[in-house]
Parts: C-alpha cells; sequence; structure tokens
C-alpha cells in the first residue's frame, strides 16, 4: 500500500466477519456483524498538543486493535478494504 495517513490517523485492515453462530448457525451476508478488530497497516506522524509538542500515535503497524463500531471510514486502496481512523477512535490493542 503506498499511503500514508496524515496527523493522528490510523489505517487499519479489518478482520472478517464470523461465517457462523456460536451456536454453529450460518449467517447470510446481511446478517453478519461488522467487526471491531483489524491489524494496523499504517501509522502518521501523531498531532501537536497546546504546547507545540508532538504526541506521537500510540500504535504501530502490526498491532492488532480493538476500535469503535462506528469508528473510521471505509476506503478501497489497491483492491483492498481499509478503516483510516483517528487513534482516538481505537479502545485498545490486544497483547
Amino acid at each position: 500500500m503506498n499511503l500514508k495517513p496524515l496527523g493522528d490517523r490510523v489505517i487499519v485492515k479489518t478482520d472478517e466477519a464470523e461465517e457462523t453462530t456460536a451456536a454453529g448457525l450460518y449467517l447470510s451476508h446481511d446478517s453478519k456483524e461488522k467487526p471491531q478488530t483489524g491489524v494496523v497497516l499504517a501509522v502518521g506522524e501523531g498531532h501537536l498538543d497546546k504546547d507545540g509538542n508532538m504526541v506521537p500515535v500510540p500504535v504501530k503497524v502490526g498491532d492488532r486493535v480493538l476500535y469503535g463500531k462506528y469508528g473510521g471510514t471505509e476506503v478501497s486502496i489497491d483492491g483492498e478494504d481499509v478503516l483510516i481512523m483517528r487513534c482516538e477512535d481505537i479502545y485498545g490493542v490486544f497483547e
């Protein structure tokens, strides 16, 4: 991918939606829950605080993250569907 996010934005490749329920029932395409996890593909430099100091983005490329259900903007880059979101839309990093 040749897109670099600006400021405190992050590009995330979302995980695939679940195909079956916990009970083993298959879900139709329309009823699949939108995933809220993914892998960070690229990060911006960060943002300036009120004193003019650079605050870096708290995640790095390769981190698996949990983000808000309606966070980010879905775009297709080089045939790959990704989300571009602000780092404040990320709730946590899996360890």
